[in-house]
């Protein structure tokens, strides 16, 4: 265990990272914030090359979530908010540790699963996993880059592809939540289509068992292994919520739907099958490892 027990947190304002510093200052760390703006005497601003530098300094681990929301229709100007967004902040922070005197030794920064291709036929691990194509393909690429391209020799870098998170009061899980509620919880296209997870409390644990195991290198899947097909995920949510049935929503109306609640239709029907290899391999132990129990505890605030 580390004898300094310091975590930076980039990008921690939102869902995820508001849960990741509770969890770490409860568990006895001490937290360092980097965003936007700066907010507190140990927090620095992405803009502010020198304060980011001090926040860095001495600490043990940083862990960078910074990314605007990809949920909103794909124009040239949300392209380049989405992609600047992660690019050029995780190349900031580069700079940053760069020029540490005492850098942190681990540097975990947020990828995502949707790198890997539209999967149907088997699981993509990250040794044998396809890279896909389009927009998000290319972000998640370009974001790994910059990372990659970061010189920090005394510094280990992970990209985390992270599978779509879960957890109470916040991520992903609302819309299908409110779709249930609504009588509207049904498959969505043909429902065949792969479901990855990651319950935000293993999200949590996953980098704080990264950073303690030394010898693991490159991208991480951060996933459960409880991959499910989106029929049997809206199953799994309207029993978590106490719908008895569900509409479900053929490709075409969802097509029209994101239009008018601007977002893009790949947030539900790609299909997702991210394969935790070298997490699995290494032992980690998940504490949500299935989708039901999962959707069941935060369904009842517990988790």
């Amino acid at each position: 265990m580390d004898t300094v027990k310091t975590v930076v947190l980039a990008g921690a304002s939102g869902f995820i990272g508001t849960y990741l510093r509770r969890r770490f200052q409860e568990d006895g760390w001490t937290v360092r914030t980097i965003g936007r703006t700066a907010t507190g005497s140990s927090a620095a601003a992405w803009d502010d090359g020198d304060g980011m530098v001090r926040v860095l300094n001495g600490a043990s681990l940083v862990a960078n979530l910074a990314g605007r929301s990809v949920s909103c229709r794909y124009n040239q100007r949300n392209k380049a908010v989405i992609m600047d967004s992660r690019v050029a902040t995780t190349q900031a922070l580069g700079r940053a540790i760069g020029q540490c005197t005492a850098p942190p030794s681990t540097w975990l920064n947020a990828s995502t699963g949707t790198i890997y291709r539209d999967a149907r036929d088997r699981p993509q691990s990250e040794a044998d996993g396809g890279l896909g194509s389009g927009f998000s393909v290319d972000v998640a690429k370009a974001w790994e880059a910059a990372l990659e391209a970061a010189t920090t020799p005394a510094t280990r870098k992970i990209p985390l592809r992270i599978a779509i998170v879960l957890g109470r009061g916040g991520g992903a899980l609302a819309p299908f939540a409110n779709l249930a509620r609504l009588g509207l919880g049904g498959h969505m296209g043909d429902g065949g289509q792969k479901f990855s997870w990651i319950h935000v409390e293993d999200l949590y644990r996953s980098i704080r068992f990264l950073h303690a195991r030394t010898d693991i290198t490159g991208p991480v899947n951060v996933a459960s292994p409880d991959v499910v097909s989106n029929r049997e995920m809206m199953r799994l949510v309207r029993r978590a919520y106490g719908a008895r049935f569900g509409l479900p929503t053929p490709a075409w109306l969802l097509r029209a739907g994101a239009v008018l609640i601007r977002t893009e239709t790949e947030l539900v029907l790609k299909s997702r099958w991210v394969q935790p290899r070298k997490l699995l391999d290494a032992g980690f132990v998940y504490s949500e490892p299935e989708l039901g129990r999962a959707l069941l505890q935060i369904a009842k605030g517990r988790r």
